[in-house]
């Protein structure tokens, strides 16, 4: 029997699943079972039965079933199998049967929650890829509202380096990437800030940075970083689309629900332990990534302990640029190979050049340690208490490099020192290529450290006060670290140098006139300290009650308390040495970029060259601070609501709904510096909000296979928290520079929403499902650009670089309320066995989904507004898996593909700024030795897709062209 009931893999295990396959064609069925307990009886009646059956794993220790033998009809012998017994059958479309424990005699029983966090149906341990997708199947089935699912096996065994990659294989899930990793999703075409995080039921927030400044640097948002987390921490993840009453206000793109793995979801002692090496194209190194767990009960008393450790090298490299500008060149730095119209192009200040075209490397080495603890105490008095903990700490220690056209006579603005424009291709308004002579080129290395630490712990709890009164409780708190102490940059420069760059091309190819692998050709220019942190904070409390009215129906209420904090500052240090002259240094502190490049070129050792030059490296103090980065958002909100649900038949046809509304309050204070009569002046600002939120959810069998569903309702999302800061960012560069400033009087985001989607159950074998959605956001927020001088910033003139005057011109945006926005969609999903082929191309399958959205908002650029796609909305997004799966190996192969998105409004009268088509291709293979051993063999972006980055829509002048290469793992799983 074991075969049929492998135990579930890594530390994703929590209930147990009972099923097993088989077509199910006769109703009567040969059955030899003795009496015996129940944790065996009933898988062993599933495999006679042809049947699948979803049991309250957990629950099951001390239940002994009947004896059956002969010839019976199924439902007959099922109904033998459990008398006596207080399992009944919940659900039983003729391939899926649900059990759970009867209520008390005559006392009709409260419905479990439509959010089923505690609902033990879902708690379920798979034993392969097509029992995760069928379990899935069934909890998405039994749902109210729109939802997904991804259960065990289905995130603990695919391909998956965090939990954002195992969250893109679900219809309308997109994500972006970093080093070579998933980082944050984006849900039905709005942006990770709309998406609401909850993890054990408690919102969570963690702040992460990348190591690319056109993606942003560190985050400052509400979007939650889910490379975080690795994904074998988790058994069951929910993304809840439709939005209840019952559930936190924040989220208007939905809500995705995080589960670890909890002692009472196993019978017993269970121990697991994955040890996987992995190694990515890019780089020469392999690294481990290690997973056990060990979970056991003592009668109503349980422990589980996981930890999850690895280690990631990833090398990003190829072009970027620092962005596209109009320039004027002077008519005395352009040469007699440029003809005179092009000539008056380039000197009329109207042409769109590229800033710095730069060669670049991105090396990281990440560390990723998680840790979960969960304890479990059920009497039988009907009270269940719980507490859970988690710990995740996630490091990276990156080596940056970049040659560029970035010296003090620099391709970085208006051309007016010792450069001459040799020669010039113009199409349309941008200079698609050109040969510079007398350029001073400059070469950058930098080491920066970052690491977040997150913690979490929450203690929660039930009472079945009586059979018809249901209280239950959480009280959590969570903290995010992110930290940032040292990044430290070399600038060398080579004087009076020739480039040419032709960008016409998606890979654009910069081309030199000297040897920049000749060190004696480099000398010192700048050497520039920064330093982030950032610290955030999570303290909730909740108290719902279910009463239970009938046996249909249940009246729910309960009350949120909140206090989410936010704090953070940026300090910097930078000093040239290129007055009168490039300072020399050491040739010993000079060497070749060691990783990856597409040519190779000098850079200038950080440690040795710190140490040389003496400049301090630990800045994170008052006197580095940069004036108006520190702010504080303290943000305090109380809820309640009031919610029925209704689970009855209507015209001999089942039907599940629920109706509610929500109020929440929020009381909110930023403090921090804003611009005051042209000099920064601390303020707190306090700031207050309120609102209604209705819903209603319906899903109504109109088949026992087919399910219509239909939601309304209405929902918030609170702004980002960069938006809020009383506080700004400041990036200075040759040509002059952006300053990013928020506004504390931003309103929330507010939606309303309608969704209906039909869905059909083949049985365990397959379903199809298509739904249409519609978001209607009544207030929105965008950023508003404008260009002025520096000096009506109100930021000290010593940010400016030297030779710049407040004069120099500044891309100044700030976020502010506009009117709305929409967003309308189509999701279609299948998923088929394919059972009906013969042997041995019946254990195939496939699983596929499409999403079309389209949404629009208005953005402020250059004081006039313009209709933009919504931020990180793309048009279309696609995956799709193959796989094949027989009780001793499995393959399977994934595709995921997400159409073009913009990132931003655009900036330097670029309209729009974004990413460019992405088509992202995995595989993973096992084989199991033993029923508890399994080996595994796993590759991710097989293709290597390179990241593209563009700005303006219609021009789409490229930034960013990089390779992060191909990783593969391979390991070993064991269980006992």
């Amino acid at each position: 029997m074991s075969k049929f009931l492998r135990p579930a893999l890594l530390c994703g295990a929590a209930s147990l699943v009972l099923a097993l396959s088989a077509p199910a064609v006769a109703q009567t069925r040969s059955f030899d079972l003795p009496a015996q307990p129940a944790v065996s009886a009933i898988p062993m009646f599933a495999k006679q039965a042809g049947i699948q059956i979803v049991a309250p794993a957990g629950q099951l220790t001390g239940i002994t079933t009947q004896a059956i033998h002969g010839e019976l009809d199924r439902k007959k012998a099922l109904a033998t199998l459990l008398q006596g017994t207080p399992l009944v059958v919940s659900s039983d479309d003729g391939t899926v049967v649900v059990l759970q424990l009867a209520q008390p005699a005559k006392v009709p029983a409260a419905p479990k929650p439509q959010a089923r966090e505690d609902d033990d149906l879902q708690e379920i341990v798979v034993t392969s890829f097509r029992e995760s997708l069928a379990q899935a199947k069934a909890i998405k089935r039994d749902a109210v509202g729109s939802e997904e699912v991804i259960v065990a096996e289905d995130i603990a065994a695919f391909p998956d380096l965090n939990l954002a990659e195992s969250l893109q294989r679900v219809p309308g899930v997109t994500i972006n990437r970093d080093s070579g990793e998933g980082r944050q999703i984006t849900l039905r075409g709005l942006g990770p800030d709309f998406t609401r995080t909850q993890l054990n039921g408690m919102e969570v927030l963690g702040n992460t940075a990348s190591g690319m400044d056109n993606r942003g640097a560190v985050s400052r948002t509400r979007s939650f970083d889910y490379s975080l987390f690795a994904s074998e921490l988790f058994n069951r993840v929910t993304i809840q689309k439709s939005y209840a009453s019952e559930q936190d206000e924040g989220g208007i793109g939905g809500t995705v629900q995080l589960s670890t793995a909890k002692p009472f979801d196993y019978d017993g002692f269970k121990a697991v332990f994955s040890a996987k090496g992995q190694n990515n194209s890019n780089t020469d190194s392999v690294t481990p990534r290690v997973v056990g767990l060990i979970s056991d009960r003592w009668g109503d008393f349980g422990a589980l302990v996981s930890v999850a450790y690895s280690t990631n090298d990833s090398n990003e490299y190829g072009y970027r640029n620092w962005g596209w500008n109009q320039i004027k060149v002077n008519p005395a730095n352009i040469g007699p190979g440029v003809s005179a119209e092009d000539a008056a192009k380039m000197a009329s200040g109207t042409i769109y050049a590229p800033q710095a075209d730069t060669y670049s490397t991105w090396f990281d080495h990440r560390t990723r340690l998680g840790s979960t603890l969960a304890l479990q105490y059920e009497p039988e008095s009907g009270l269940k208490l719980g507490f859970d903990a988690l710990y995740s700490r996630l490091t990276n220690d990156r080596q940056n490099y970049a040659m560029a056209a970035g010296g003090s006579n620099a391709l970085t603005g208006n051309v007016s020192g010792t450069q001459i424009l040799q020669s010039a291709v113009i199409q349309g308004n941008t200079l698609v290529a050109a040969r510079y002579t007398g350029v001073d080129m400059r070469n950058e290395y930098n080491t920066e450290t970052d690491s977040t630490d997150f913690y979490q712990m929450a203690l929660h709890g039930s009472d079945q006060v009586t059979d018809r009164l249901l209280v239950k409780g959480m009280v959590g708190y969570s903290r995010s670290d992110y930290e940032l102490p040292h990044f430290d940059k070399v600038f060398l420069e080579a004087k009076n140098k020739g480039i040419g760059f032709d960008d016409r091309t998606t890979m654009p190819v910069n081309t030199y006139n000297f040897d920049p692998t000749d060190p004696s050709l480099w000398n010192l220019m700048r050497l520039d300290s920064q330093a982030n942190k950032i610290v955030n904070s999570y303290k909730t409390g909740k108290l719902d009650v279910e009463y239970a009215l009938a046996e249909s129906s249940t009246i729910k209420a309960g009350f949120e308390y909140k206090k989410f904090e936010d704090e953070g500052a940026q300090y910097n240090n930078k000093v040239f040495y290129n007055v009168p002259a490039d300072r020399a240094v050491p040739a010993d502190a000079k060497y070749l970029v060691p990783y990856d490049t597409l040519v190779p070129y000098i850079v200038g050792d950080v440690n040795s060259i710190y140490k040389y030059i003496g400049q301090t490296r630990d800045i994170m103090t008052a006197a580095f601070l940069s004036p108006g980065s520190d702010y504080r958002v303290t943000e305090e909100t109380k809820a309640g609501y009031v919610q029925y649900d209704l689970d009855t038949t209507v015209f001999d046809r089942r039907l599940k709904a629920n109706a509610g509304v929500r109020y929440y309050s929020t009381d909110l204070v930023s403090a921090g510096s804003i611009n005051s009569g042209g000099r920064l002046t601390a303020v707190s600002v306090p700031h207050t909000y309120s609102g209604v939120l209705p819903s209603a959810n319906l899903a109504y069998y109109v088949e026992p296979d087919l399910v219509a569903r239909v939601s309304a309702n209405r929902n918030i999302s609170r702004p980002a928290l960069s938006d809020l800061a009383a506080a700004g960012t400041i990036t200075t560069a040759p040509f002059g520079g952006s300053l990013t400033i928020g506004n504390s009087n931003l309103k929330p985001f507010t939606a309303d929403a309608v969704e209906g989607s039909l869905e059909y159950y083949d049985g365990k074998v397959g379903y199809v499902s298509v739904g249409a959605f519609y978001k209607k956001l009544n207030s929105f927020i965008s950023s508003t650009t404008v260009v002025e001088p520096y000096s009506a910033t109100g930021y000290p003139l010593s940010f400016l670089l030297p030779g710049q005057t407040g004069s120099i011109p500044y891309n100044v945006s700030q976020p502010v309320n506009v009117s709305g926005a929409s967003i309308t969609g189509v999701e279609v999903a299948v998923q088929r066995d394919f059972d009906f082929l013969p042997e041995p191309f019946n254990h195939l399958g496939m699983l596929a989904n499409g999403t079309f959205a389209d949404g629009s908002s208005p953005a402020i650029i250059g004081g006039k507004t313009v209709d933009l796609p919504l931020v990180n909305l793309s048009r279309f997004s696609a995956n799709a898996t193959l796989y094949y799966e027989t009780e001793t190996w499995g393959v399977r192969i994934s595709e995921a593909y997400r159409g073009q998105y913009l990132n931003s409004i655009g900036g330097n009268g670029n309209v729009g700024e974004g990413y460019e088509p992405t088509n992202n291709v995995d595989f993973s293979a096992h084989y199991n030795v033993t029923p508890h051993i399994k080996v595994t063999l796993e590759g991710l972006n097989l293709t290597d897709e390179h990241i593209v980055q563009f700005t303006d829509l219609a021009a789409h002048r490229i930034e960013v062209n990089t390779s992060s290469g191909r990783t593969f793992l391979w390991g070993v799983t064991c269980e006992f």
